[in-house]
């Protein structure tokens, strides 16, 4: 009687924490940020002469001019945690840095977070928040003084089981 008991409890605790930790994996959250409006732009972004800096037409007609730091996330390849799309870091007039998620596609998570880090393995990091979504093109606040020559590398990490889902190597 006590090994019914004792099988019960298992299983009642068993069930719920299971159906917790997969059931991310049925659910996708879309979001569609839109460019911030006060981007750095130049009107005559075709007289740029130095080559690392990129030009992008606005809905307006303008031209933003930016450095331009992006990547390609990969997902870790395990069949279960995955992130594809491009990660940009954008410059505002304000001089204040985003980091986006353009095109973005990640497998859902309990606890996903975004974090700007040193390496893959998040052994140094700065935390950007939450995952806004896991599908859709988002938009994360850097902190002022965060040395991107340093943190060069985007990651959607599930905090509470610290996994990598997907890195995107900034360049």
């Amino acid at each position: 009687m006590n090994t019914k008991i004792i099988v019960g409890i298992i299983v009642a605790i068993a069930v719920p924490v299971a159906a917790y930790a997969i059931s991310p994996l049925f659910i996708n959250n879309t979001i569609d940020e839109p460019l911030p409006t006060n981007l750095k732009t130049d009107m005559m972004a075709d007289k740029m002469e130095d080559k690392s800096m990129m030009a992008d037409k606005m809905s307006d007609g303008s031209v933003v001019k930016l450095n331009m730091i992006s990547g390609m996330f990969v997902g870790v390849g395990d069949g279960v945690h995955d992130a594809q799309g491009t990660a940009k870091i954008l410059q505002l007039d304000d001089g204040s840095k985003i980091l986006r998620f353009e095109d973005f596609r990640s497998t859902n998570g309990p606890d996903l977070y975004v974090y700007l880090a040193t390496d893959k393995s998040a052994s140094d990091f700065v935390s950007l928040g939450p995952l806004k979504a896991n599908i859709g093109n988002q938009n994360y606040q850097i902190p002022e003084g965060t040395d991107l020559s340093k943190y060069d590398t985007a990651l959607v990490w599930c905090k509470q089981f610290s996994v990598l889902f997907g890195s995107a190597e900034l360049s």
